[in-house]
């Protein structure tokens, strides 16, 4: 078997291992088992979180949620097949685009580049792709997405949200005089805390209350049977000013942040083994 320069053995088809998609060589990649080898390509955005946690918040989780998982899954299986792609760093964020510093494609734009970055994996011989959603506002496009990739190109394409936060673990981080937990607020901050604590302001925090046309309504919501999807400015503080946050983010630690972290990527791993044991041919 061949080395590489550290001294590690050169992937084969025998020798599988989670790895990021950029280190390796073209004559790697030749070698890999494309039929078995999944592509993890993790979903961030660039927009406000608040007061207090950096624009960069959804795309930091997304670089940091691999490694976690790749801990879990090395635990059960130190040769699970993966690549990990870099973080597309920018994605569907229209909803805060009225916040200083936010940047968002056009639906799309975005689906176009996602499909383009998917037909180019495929073309080498992947079969199993996966989204990770570390952006809510990614979701529908990569849904989408994911059927049309089957259809198109007979490949299989996973899409998996990177945060566990209705898990019971995850919910009991939520400070209990914190009426609500939403975008930007303490679950997010305490990640963030977590893994690039420097970026936090803690001492800026302000609480964001559901306001706007949703004020009182009992069956309207952002999500579910009966919708309207929300933006940044329907989110206020208590007199009436936007904030573009849910809940009261000053309760957020990073000892709160990592179980966040590890709750969410035991459960990722969970879904990844059975990624890996997809039957392509059935």
């Amino acid at each position: 078997m061949s080395e590489r320069n550290d001294g590690k053995p050169a992937f084969t088809e025998e020798t599988i291992m989670i790895q990021n998609y950029r280190d390796l060589t073209r004559k790697e990649m030749e070698a890999i088992d494309k039929d078995n080898t999944i592509v993890l390509i993790p979903l961030g955005a660039l927009e406000q979180h608040g007061s207090q946690a950096p624009l960069g918040t959804d795309s930091m989780i997304a670089e940091a949620m691999p490694r976690y998982v790749k801990e879990e899954l090395e635990k059960i299986d130190p040769d699970f097949p993966m690549l990990i792609f870099p973080v597309i760093p920018v994605g569907l964020s229209v909803e805060h685009l009225n916040f200083s510093g936010s940047v968002s494609f056009k639906p799309d734009t975005y689906y176009h580049m996602l499909y383009d970055i998917a037909e180019s994996i495929q073309h080498h011989g992947f079969k199993k792709l996966v989204f990770l959603i570390c952006h809510g506002g990614n979701r529908p496009v990569a849904d989408v997405l994911s059927r049309q990739l089957r259809h198109d190109f007979g490949i299989f394409t996973f899409v998996l949200a990177s945060g566990a936060f209705l898990d019971p673990q995850v919910q009991a981080t939520i400070s209990p005089d914190n009426h609500w937990d939403f975008h930007g607020g303490e679950m997010e901050t305490s990640m963030i805390m977590a893994i690039h604590p420097e970026t936090v302001k803690l001492r800026l925090s302000e609480t964001g209350y559901k306001d706007g046309g949703y004020k009182g309504k009992k069956i309207l919501n952002f999500s579910g049977d009966a919708a309207i999807s929300w933006m940044g400015e329907d989110l206020r503080t208590s007199d009436g000013k936007p904030i573009g946050i849910g809940g009261d983010p000053r309760g957020a630690t990073a000892e709160k942040g990592g179980i966040i972290f590890r709750r969410s990527a035991e459960k990722l791993a969970k879904a990844l083994l059975e990624v890996r044991d997809w039957d392509i041919n059935a």
